[in-house]
């Protein structure tokens, strides 16, 4: 048996900085949900209701004063009031305008439930935890998963995503690679014909038939064009079939069968607002329950001889968690601000004149900003949204890759709107393909290549020319 030393440098983060990592990408809904769980979890936190209160005095006290402004009372009333005022009596005052129904002590009052279903993003981030990669591996993992669509299909390219995380496309290739072949199997394909193969691939199919036809045929087998196939291949209709059926029972849109954050009301976690000539930031967090140590077991710890060692032990375990996450939730608060105001400072143009003024960005640009890593900024950016003066919108959409034109680089979206304008304006019996559409762009100084249209063309779900086509 030999046995050797070997020298190896690897990079692990801290219990705190994980917290921070997994707080980081949870969007203020989910957010509120956490911190409810460690709420009943963990004893030694506690709400901190003190503000809440100040906040409803004060409103009361608008009340009230509107309510005698409204009612026109005389100004020598006003000046005899005190200045204090019995708050006690107010808040535990009988009288209301409510009309309040006797509860019924008899009957059992309780709330249903409800059922708890995963995202997507959820269950491929649990898994993707569980996988052997390195920290860099990791964070591409993160930002693939964040791209993939309620179908389960990679959104965006691999060049996009070396391109936003300053990575080799080789490196995306192999954690992509990784991804298609979590539960469910297929995940991340780019097209159809990918996704297949992948499910065949990974039932270790003998059918070698199937992968041949998915593989050279798959245009034939897409416009069911079989009497093709079968000329081509050799195979006759009767075993053709069998292959087919096959084929049939995967799964075409792997991403089907959970819950999707579009399909809920959104919810913006930001909000970007101009007072005064200059743009503020302020984070909608305003349900986010406000947090503290509870006193109780902090007299418990303090109080050396009444309390057992073993009682110890597990307040200043808890008491270490409770602290983690107060921090790690003001630290979630700044870390998110200062991006989003890196972002108003870069998009400042969006801004002021709105959508069709977009500046190309990416991760990059901002990590570079504010001195943080790439990670970061795309956990932050993930599922997060601002309401702006022109709509509601993903922290993603601010990120674009960049075009070439005669005036200097352009964002990607602005050559997905003008291609969207063009196909608008198009004369519907002749519609426009995509080699006419890259030749308009031509001429208005972008420099276009006819695949590039048609992959944007794909992206807004936007079909070729001859499926456009009105009699």
């Amino acid at each position: 048996m030999n046995i050797t030393q070997r020298l190896t440098q690897t990079l692990k983060q801290s219990p705190q900085q994980v917290l921070l990592s997994s707080l980081l990408q949870l969007p203020t809904l989910s957010l509120e949900h956490k911190i409810k769980m460690e709420l009943e979890t963990n004893p030694l936190l506690e709400e901190d209701t003190t503000l809440e209160e100040e906040f409803q005095i004060e409103q009361e006290a608008k009340i009230e004063k509107n309510e005698k402004e409204s009612e026109g009372e005389a100004e020598s009333d006003a000046t005899n009031e005190t200045d204090e005022i019995e708050w006690d009596e107010i808040l535990n005052d009988e009288e209301s305008f409510e009309y309040r129904i006797p509860k019924d002590n008899s009957a059992e009052v309780f709330e249903r439930p409800e059922v708890y279903q995963s995202t997507l993003p959820e269950v491929l981030l649990n898994q993707l935890n569980m996988t052997q990669l390195t920290e860099r591996e990791y964070m591409i993992g993160e930002y693939i998963i964040w791209n993939i669509n309620e179908d389960g299909y990679l959104s965006t390219t691999v060049e996009s995503i070396a391109e936003n995380l300053s990575v080799d496309a080789d490196e995306v290739e192999k954690v992509l690679n990784v991804i298609h072949y979590f539960e469910p199997v297929g995940i991340g394909a780019r097209d159809l014909q990918e996704c297949l193969l992948i499910q065949l691939k990974d039932k270790g199919s003998t059918n070698q038939t199937a992968i041949d036809i998915l593989t050279d045929h798959f245009d034939d087998f897409k416009n069911k064009r079989y009497e093709r196939i079968a000329k081509k291949t050799g195979i006759e209709l009767k075993e053709l079939k069998a292959v087919v059926e096959e084929i049939r029972k995967l799964n075409p849109k792997p991403g089907e069968g959970y819950i999707n954050y579009n399909e809920n009301y959104v919810v913006p976690d930001l909000v970007v607002e101009k007072v005064d000539g200059n743009y503020q930031v302020e984070l909608y967090d305003w349900n986010i329950p406000h947090l503290r140590i509870n006193n109780s077991y902090k007299k418990l710890l303090l109080d050396k001889k009444k309390t057992s060692k073993e009682t110890k032990d597990y307040i200043k375990q808890r008491l270490e968690s409770a602290r983690w996450l107060i921090n790690s939730i003001h630290q979630r608060r700044i870390t998110i601000k200062r991006v989003m105001e890196a972002i108003v400072e870069k998009q400042i143009a969006f801004f002021e004149k709105g959508k069709g003024h977009i500046r190309p960005m990416i991760l990059k640009d901002i990590a570079d900003e504010i001195g943080m890593d790439i990670s970061t900024v795309s956990r932050v950016t993930n599922g997060k949204y601002v309401q702006t003066d022109y709509g509601v919108f993903e922290l993603k959409y601010f990120f674009s890759e960049r075009i070439h034109g005669e005036d200097g680089d352009v964002s990607n979206k602005e050559i997905k709107d003008k291609i969207k304008n063009i196909i608008e304006k198009e004369n519907p019996k002749k519609p426009l393909n995509d080699q006419k559409i890259a030749e308009l762009l031509k001429k208005e100084g972008f420099r276009v290549a006819r695949r590039t249209v048609a992959k944007y063309r794909e992206q807004m779900k936007i079909p070729v020319s001859r499926l456009r086509r009105k009699i």
